[in-house]
């Protein structure tokens, strides 16, 4: 008996379809924009407008000042005679030059008290209080005005017979005082007024900080027990320690360059002149253009120093409270 099944023809098995397409032979493949040496040089292009303004205005002129400081120019005349280190022998050998850094010391002492303040309130704010918002509004707000003006305020505030001679009055203390007569109570009256002005700058620095610290770090500390001051400690200390140490830099760094204040309210008079109100003074009075630079570049290196050493004593540690 035969076989009469018949065995179906054999198909061709089924090739897989191709996933992307293949180049053909001859013809270079197609280069994407990843690959184009335009896209290397197109960060430096949107660089050119910012760099070419900082190169303008801040460091030609800074190099104009330090070659300046080489020179005897008046700022008038276009002749400029080099006169090597003299300036700056004149600077630290004089004292009556020199001396006006001691002011310094009154503004600095103004600013750790502005810090501590400004992180008490930041803290206390960074809670959950009624009229928080309003609270930090009130902080903040002596800051957004004009420095001349507060000038002009507290220069009547601080007058003989004024304000505040007015207020001690209701207190029992007569008498009207010459609260910018003297030197250490005009530098005093005046550190006293960049307390009240700056105070809201570090508090707003500060507050940014502890409102970025999670919050589930604050719920695990409330149910461990932890009181208001350990979880400062803890927590809010360690977190708040870069922005601190730039809000030191900024403190040493304005002590040093304090101009606007005491430039409206007394002039420099009384001993109340900083080492900014000196240059410019030399610069545009006594038109010493020279020797005003050599202060310039002095202030600018003792700040310089001052970030270094603090830099180095202070440094910048990651922080990982999680």
């Amino acid at each position: 008996m035969t076989d009469t099944t018949s065995t179906a023809p054999s198909t061709p098995a089924r090739q897989a379809a191709p996933v992307g397409r293949r180049p053909r032979r001859g013809v270079p493949p197609t280069r994407s924009w990843r690959d184009h040496p335009l896209r290397r040089i197109t960060p430096w292009l949107f660089l050119l407008a910012p760099l070419a303004l900082l190169i303008t205005f801040t460091y030609v002129p800074v190099g104009n000042m330090i070659y300046y400081s080489f020179t005897d120019w008046d700022g008038v005349s276009p002749d400029r005679s080099v006169v090597g280190f003299d300036n700056y022998t004149q600077l630290f050998t004089r004292p009556e030059l020199f001396r006006v850094f001691f002011v310094s010391f009154y503004y600095l002492a103004a600013s750790a008290v502005q810090i501590v303040i400004a992180l008490y309130f930041a803290t206390v704010l960074s809670f959950d209080l009624r009229f928080r918002n309003f609270f930090k509004g009130i902080l903040f707000f002596p800051y957004l005005i004009n420095g001349v003006a507060i000038g002009f305020v507290f220069l009547y505030f601080f007058q003989d017979g004024g304000t505040l001679d007015s207020v001690l009055s209701w207190f029992g203390v007569g008498g009207d005082h010459a609260w910018l007569g003297d030197p250490e109570s005009a530098n005093t009256s005046l550190a006293g007024v960049s307390v009240w002005r700056f105070t809201g700058l570090n508090f707003v620095l500060f507050l940014g900080a502890i409102q970025s610290i999670p919050g589930e770090l604050y719920e695990a500390a409330q149910l461990d027990g932890a009181s208001r001051r350990q979880q400062f400690r803890h927590i809010i200390a360690p977190s708040i320690r870069p922005v601190l140490s730039l809000s030191v830099i900024l403190a040493i760094s304005g002590s040093l360059a304090v101009f606007e204040i005491p430039y409206i309210m007394t002039g420099g008079a009384t001993g109340t002149s900083t080492f900014v109100i000196q240059t410019v003074k030399l610069a545009f009075q006594f038109n010493k253009t020279g020797l005003a630079s050599a202060c310039a570049v002095v202030l600018l290196l003792i700040i310089l120093v001052i970030t270094w050493i603090q830099r180095r004593l202070v440094p910048d540690d990651k922080v990982d409270l999680v």
